[in-house]
């Protein structure tokens, strides 16, 4: 255990949290794929568990691998991957695998393994934009130089992914808009988004409400559904609510134990979107409060990170990676407890494993390969931070000068 905890470099107290949160998920996940199992494997309770576990040690393996990768390196695939992104949702628009009436997943042939491909996309823009702000801090404020070059790539990526998966969109989104915020872009550049965007918003559910239903194309139906039912506390969409408000009663402070939830005979999606629920239910409140502070120190680790981190691209990658990742987790609990509408969105490293895993591993493993670059003393060469009087400061983001890392 020594030989391979001393193999694990950089922060190792992110590392303790996903151990145990996928440790956790061990015990949720076979409790909750019982019926799952029943129903299409002959009450083989052991299938969905193995393959869980298959799919959770190979994620591991990937972040371990990806936190050797020195983080210099991710700036210069980042352009790589955000264009491959682009043709990647177009096609899975078109001609994905329809799963739950929605095109998000692309069907891998010979293997026959399915992914989404906005979990590659959402990576993707992440270090985009990391390293766009690393390289414009010099112009940060300027409109046509800064803030269009990064928007642009935002609002592409997140209206290829809204049509199948809105809620995802509008979480890269929001995730973008806080790394456009901790990258000192322009303020009111931001405001005046954020102002422009909520006047869409708006404008767009009250489209959604004035049209007939038979005028409603795609997704629209279900967006309205969902709407209606957490704005009236009826109709098909409470009724997942109410099974995870019966899960959680049920749980009260101590829960019911490993193993003992009935909820997940009813509840729908008990593996993933309502995972939390059962976690509640078997280990109480005290559970449900142990799962959040695990993110919460997550998130404070990336937060010590990014303080420490001597490269503007360094922290701004491990934040934007980190946000995306506990603003997901924290959007997945509050739709547990009926604080917001059915997202369908799973809980990072607990819900059942699948592809989304490998991306959820693959960020993580980058944030640790920041932490440990810190660990190592960074990079030489003399670094630069902003302060907070000259409006000429920027931040050196690598040994490498700026202008080899553009060209890169």
């Amino acid at each position: 255990m020594k030989h391979i905890v001393s193999k694990l470099e950089g922060d190792r107290i992110i590392w303790l949290v996903v151990v145990a949160l996928s440790l956790l998920s061990l015990l949720a996940v076979y409790s909750s794929t019982g019926t799952l199992a029943y129903k299409y494997h002959s009450g083989n309770t052991e299938y969905y568990i193995l393959k869980h576990f298959t799919l959770m040690v190979f994620g591991l393996f990937l972040m371990y691998m990806a936190h050797l990768v020195p983080y210099r390196y991710y700036a210069k695939v980042a352009q790589l991957l955000l264009i491959l992104s682009i043709p990647l949702l177009i096609y899975t628009l078109f001609f994905g695998t329809n799963k739950n009436d929605a095109n998000r997943w692309i069907t891998l042939p010979i293997i026959n393994l399915s992914f989404q491909t906005s979990d590659l996309a959402k990576v993707a823009l992440i270090m985009f934009l990391a390293r766009t702000l690393s390289l414009k801090q010099d112009k940060i404020k300027s409109f046509k130089e800064a803030f269009l070059p990064l928007i642009l790539p935002v609002f592409a990526i997140c209206a290829l992914i809204a049509p199948a998966n809105l809620s995802t969109a509008l979480i890269l989104f929001m995730t973008s808009l806080l790394l456009m915020f901790i990258g000192r872009v322009y303020i009111l550049h931001i405001l005046g988004l954020i102002g422009i965007s909520a006047l869409v918003g708006a404008l767009f559910v009250s489209l959604l409400f004035a049209l007939p239903e038979k005028n409603l194309v795609g997704r629209m139906p279900t967006w309205k559904k969902r709407i209606e039912a957490f704005a009236s506390k009826d109709g098909k969409e409470q009724f997942q609510v109410t099974q995870s408000k019966v899960a959680i009663a049920k749980g009260m402070i101590f829960g019911k134990g490993p193993g003992q939830s009935t909820q997940r005979n009813y509840l729908p999606h008990p593996y993933s979107d309502f995972i939390y629920a059962i976690i509640i239910e078997e280990y109480g409140i005290i559970g449900g409060v142990i799962v959040l502070v695990l993110y919460l120190v997550f998130l404070f680790r990336i937060i010590r990170i990014v303080v420490g981190s001597p490269k503007a691209f360094g922290a701004l990658l491990a934040v934007g990676l980190g946000l995306s990742l506990v603003i997901q987790a924290l959007i997945n609990m509050a739709v547990a407890v009926n604080l917001l509408p059915v997202t369908g969105q799973p809980l990072p490293f607990i819900s059942m494993g699948g592809t989304s895993l490998f991306f959820t591993s693959f960020a993580v493993g980058i944030i640790l390969s920041v932490s440990r670059s810190i660990e190592k003393g960074g990079e030489t060469g003399e670094v630069s931070k902003p302060s907070t009087g000259s409006k000429d400061d920027h931040i050196v983001i690598d040994d490498e000068n700026v202008e080899a890392l553009a060209a890169a």
